[in-house]
């Protein structure tokens, strides 16, 4: 649930691009970045004065962009790993990409040396570009619901500071995510069992299996933000269920065409802006609905101290808090967290020999494939969480971090200014020679403490390149969650099939969040108790 999702669960991880017309938008991520002493970010960089102007920075003209992203130019029909890697190769380790329709010029960086620095002089109250056109309904238009608060999403400076202050100790704490695992579990053995019943005579998912997960991670954030079952599960849904359904894949769809494509809505309602307001309307109502119908279920039957849930603590505190983080949740949680699982499922069915290893380690604590998994059986689970971590190396839902610079500093002898956007390539350097050896390999052993002679270490690399939730006091807030969700929906797969993909290389598109191109086809196959 890397609330990188528009910070986004959350981590959360910067875009690329498929229109010329959207040149520096489409690098955007939302990922959290550090949270060093303000006074680090008033002090001058020593090498300013004789650093290269800003300008001097290689990179396409605005011409030179939109020649390249036609159909036949260079940068056309590329995945976003392969976009970043052929900026790289054309520019170099620095590219200053121009602006454009009063968009600011955007730098990218591909040394971790720059993305360390950037963190370490952001300044006390980090500042990451958020989504302006949530931020608006949230402030503008239903300043009543949401107390005028935009919320850990969209929110900087000090009003992004208390909020986080506030749910810090609610989101962050590991006895919070204890108190989950068996409602997270029973909702992943419901899965399970329909994933049964999709395959096919040759034991292979059917083409829709990505709208499978996301419901799984809908439902899933129904119980941690919300208090309830959302029944997006059931075969049989509900009119609600298929009306939450729709309404989330709307707010992705239609921000995606303000945030990223060309949108004239700030200077007039376009009819894309209008229909997102009412979008936002009919999830708000829903959202206030099952909050209200919680607080009413709460307050008849009140929790032990030590058993609060997220919303009942956030509920304690302040209506408005939770409103805004179970919205959050919501949206930060869905697609990063189906997303991420895809890649990592990915990887072991690509690789029977891990998966198998795996498999042993897990029957360890499940000897049945119906155990139940508890806060204490999945306590030590290093090679679950090894596939987990070598999965999101591969292929993370997002390719970088982004962070305006905190005051002005200087990033490979060349000048940027305070309050530029710096996005950071960690995607491209994670699949780099230079920083992991054997990068193209599903090794989940170089993250081991004890590994074999011929395996290299991960944490040999920089600790700046892999951030798959950011980094620091924005880091995202969800990432204990997400963790859970992963590691617990992995378990249960590999526990009971053996997992195989028969279809060349999986491919991604790239949205707010890179999801899969290809038919989740996965062949599952029952493995023996």
């Amino acid at each position: 649930m890397a609330l990188a999702r528009p910070q986004v669960w959350s981590n959360v991880f910067f875009r690329g691009h498929v229109k010329p017309a959207v040149v520096s938008r489409r690098f955007l991520v939302s990922q959290p970045a550090a949270n060093f002493d303000s006074k680090a970010s008033e002090i001058a960089d020593p090498d300013w004065t004789t650093a290269r102007p800003f300008t001097e920075i290689p990179g396409p003209t605005f011409l030179q962009a939109i020649k390249g992203f036609q159909k036949g130019g260079r940068y056309s029909g590329l995945s976003l790993l392969q976009l970043h890697q052929r900026l790289r190769e054309d520019y170099g380790d620095i590219v200053r990409v121009s602006g454009a329709l009063g968009k600011r010029d955007l730098v990218l960086t591909y040394q971790p040396e720059d993305f360390e620095k950037v963190f370490r002089t952001e300044g006390h109250w980090p500042v990451r570009p958020g989504f302006e056109s949530f931020a608006y309904y949230r402030q503008k238009e239903r300043p009543e619901i949401f107390g005028g608060m935009g919320g850990l999403v969209t929110e900087h400076g000090e009003k992004w500071q208390k909020m986080r202050t506030i749910v810090n100790p609610v989101l962050m704490q590991p006895k919070t995510i204890k108190l989950y695992v068996d409602q997270v579990d029973e909702v992943a053995r419901e899965f399970m069992r329909i994933v049964s019943e999709l395959r096919d005579s040759k034991s292979e998912l059917p083409v829709d299996f990505d709208q499978w997960l996301n419901r799984w991670a809908l439902e899933t954030m129904g119980v941690l933000a919300l208090d309830t079952r959302l029944g997006v599960l059931k075969k049989e849904q509900s009119e609600e269920a298929k009306q939450i359904i729709g309404l989330v894949r709307d707010v992705f769809d239609l921000m995606y065409k303000l945030e990223v494509e060309v949108s004239f809505w700030k200077y007039f309602k376009t009819p894309t802006f209008k229909k997102l307001m009412g979008v936002f309307d009919d999830l708000t109502r829903i959202v206030m609905g099952k909050i209200d119908d919680a607080k009413l279920r709460l307050e008849n039957t009140p929790s032990h101290s030590a058993n609060q849930s997220v919303l009942e603590k956030l509920l304690k505190i302040d209506k408005h808090v939770a409103v805004i983080m179970s919205f959050d949740m919501l949206m930060a949680g869905i697609d990063t967290t189906s997303s991420g699982t895809t890649g990592i499922l990915y990887c072991l069915a690509k690789n029977p020999d891990k998966q198998a290893k795996l498999r042993e380690e897990l029957r360890t604590i499940m000897p049945k494939k119906d155990s139940p998994l508890t806060p204490e059986n999945m306590r030590n689970l290093p090679y679950l969480r090894a596939c987990i971590k070598e999965g999101l190396r591969l292929i993370q839902p997002i390719a970088g971090n982004i962070r305006a610079t905190g005051r002005d500093i200087v990033l490979q002898g060349y000048r940027i200014p305070k309050d530029m956007h710096v996005a950071m390539g960690n995607a491209v350097l994670q699949r780099s020679e230079q920083h992991f050896k054997q990068p193209g390999e599903y090794l989940p052993e170089r993250w081991l403490t004890e590994r074999p002679e011929d395996v290299p270490n991960g944490k040999d690399a920089s600790p700046f390149i892999f951030l798959p939730f950011g980094f620091g006091s924005r880091s995202c807030i969800g990432k204990r969650l997400a963790m859970m969700e992963m590691e617990i929906i992995t378990a249960r797969l590999v526990r009971q099939f053996e997992m195989r993909w028969n279809y060349g290389e999986l491919k991604f598109r790239t949205a707010l969040i890179n999801t899969a191109a290809n038919p989740l086809q996965f062949q599952l196959k029952e493995v023996a108790e």
